[in-house]
Order: structure tokens, then C-alpha cells, then sequence
């Protein structure tokens, strides 16, 4: 297996000296399920996708996966299958909208698993397809799971969403103190909130506790709030997405406050960072976790 990871390594480094690209891999993550993480996933996709961006949404959540059912889209295959060399990437690639695909993704343990040198070749030879993505939102599975913790750790930007819920905060505090380990800067999302008070005051508290035991080490930042609303609920049982039936609404309001926040904050990050970021590059630090 050791020889294997090492043989991928170099073909991506190989790939990686081809062309230099400029994607932004942001996942979206959470403590428990339930807070509407991928919901959020999908919504923020649609607004950078409505902004003029294009965009990838990678269905990460292995178990869960729903992003489909939220976008109202079918999908037969996913990039494991691409991986066992049972389909081309462009055959698993979903469009949504203008600006907007869906990647069905797979577990990060799967990965080496069912893959060879020649298949994992071609595969980056493929990904060159995605090389205009200016974003690619991951939607992650929920907890502290290894595989999820791959996908944190190759990202560029985490976000973890919590409710207003006790058991809730607690998980997400858990997801945050193991990702620190991984990462020194943190977005918080607090969902189905009543108002900017009630997010304000539980991000304080996850602060000054993450602050007490994890230390300053951490830079932990709320992009951004949402609040409880039944327009949300409703788009969900439709199968549609908020931000396109009420786009008036303070929901997506606050989703495009928190697109803006993003891409503001990344916008400052590039100014330091000529490295090469495409989808093979994402997959080549996906690998150098084995």
C-alpha cells in the first residue's frame, strides 16, 4: 500500500508542474447531523454560482449523501467509480444550473482501495476538465470520523455549522478542538437562530472555551448566522433551494453576508499564495494523508 501511495504522489506532482490554477476548496462541516449543514452547502454553492463564479458542490458525505435529493438531481455513479475505472469523470459530473455541477463524491478510505497507477494516470489526466472551478464546496459528513478529517485537512477554508441546541454545541466544539490539530483558522455557521444576539452570545461562549483548553493557537471566526425560517423547510420538502425561491428573504440574505465574508477573507489569503489549486491537487493532498 506504501509503494502505491508513493507511486500516486509522484504522478501528482508530476500533474501539478503542468499548469497552475487557482481553485478555492472550501468544506462545510458539522458536529451532528440534523443542523442543516448540506443545506447550507448547496445554498452557498448557488449563491457564488449566481455571483458569477463556477462552481463544483462535492458530495463528501459519505453514509448521508443527500445533496442530490436537495438539488433535485439524479445521479447513477460516483468518483469511486471513476477510481475503479468504471466511468470517465465527465460521466459522473451532474450539471445543476448556470455556473453550478455536482461531484458525487466517496469516502477518502475507499479511495486507494480500488484504485491502480494507470487508472489514478488517467484520472488526473481528466480532472483537467474542473481546472475553471474557481470554488469546489465540500459537503462533509458529520463527527470526528478519520475520513472526514482528510477532507478537513485538504481544504483550504472549514466551516462548522451548529444549532442552538446543547447537544448540538457540544458536538461542534468536539469537531472544532480535534480539527485545530489540523488547522490553525476556523468559520463557525449558527443555523436556525432567532437573531444576531442569539449567535453572537453562543459564539462567544464556544470562543472562550475553545480559548481556555485549545488556546490562541486557534483563530476562530462566525462568518455568518441563519435564522430559523419556514421558507427554509419549505424549499427542503421541494426539492428547491431557498436562495432561488425567496431570494428577498433574510435567509438568503445572510447567505450571501456569508458568501461575501468568504470570499472576501480568501480574496486576502491568494495575495500570499501562488501555489497551484485545482482538483487534482486537492486529491493529490488527499492522498499524501495515507
Amino acid at each position: 500500500m506504501q509503494n502505491q501511495a508513493d507511486k500516486l504522489k509522484k504522478i501528482v506532482r508530476n500533474n501539478d508542474a503542468k499548469k497552475v490554477t487557482n481553485t478555492k476548496f472550501i468544506a462545510i462541516t458539522s458536529g451532528k447531523g440534523g443542523v442543516g449543514k448540506s443545506t447550507i452547502s448547496a445554498n452557498m454553492a448557488n449563491v457564488l454560482a449566481q455571483n458569477g463564479y463556477k462552481v463544483a458542490l462535492f458530495d463528501a458525505d459519505i453514509g448521508l449523501a443527500n445533496l442530490d435529493v436537495i438539488l433535485n438531481v439524479r445521479i447513477n455513479k460516483n468518483i469511486l467509480h471513476v477510481l475503479k475505472g468504471e466511468c470517465s469523470l465527465s460521466e459522473i459530473i451532474v450539471p445543476v444550473s448556470k455556473n453550478l455541477i455536482l461531484i458525487p463524491g466517496e469516502s477518502g478510505d475507499e479511495i486507494l482501495k480500488y484504485s491502480d497507477q494507470f487508472i489514478f494516470e488517467r484520472f488526473f489526466d481528466e480532472t483537467a476538465i474542473l481546472d475553471d472551478l474557481d470554488f469546489v464546496i465540500i459537503d462533509t459528513g458529520a463527527g470526528i470520523g478519520g475520513h472526514i478529517q482528510l477532507f478537513l485537512e485538504a481544504a483550504d477554508e472549514v466551516i462548522v455549522v451548529t444549532v442552538p441546541d446543547p447537544a448540538a454545541i457540544t458536538d461542534a466544539y468536539a469537531t472544532i478542538k480535534v480539527t485545530s490539530k489540523i488547522k490553525d483558522s476556523l468559520h463557525l455557521i449558527l443555523n436556525m437562530v432567532k437573531n444576531q444576539k442569539e449567535a453572537t452570545l453562543i459564539f462567544e461562549k464556544i470562543q472562550k472555551v475553545a480559548l481556555s483548553n485549545i488556546g490562541d493557537g486557534l483563530e476562530l471566526n462566525l462568518i455568518g448566522k441563519i435564522p430559523e425560517d419556514k421558507l427554509i423547510a419549505r424549499s427542503i420538502k421541494q426539492r428547491t433551494l431557498f436562495t432561488n425561491d425567496s431570494p428577498n428573504s433574510l435567509a438568503s440574505m445572510d447567505i450571501r453576508k456569508i458568501v461575501n465574508n468568504l470570499v472576501y477573507k480568501l480574496e486576502r489569503k491568494v495575495l500570499n499564495n501562488g501555489a497551484s489549486r485545482s482538483f487534482g491537487s486537492f486529491f493529490k493532498r488527499l492522498i499524501e494523508q495515507f
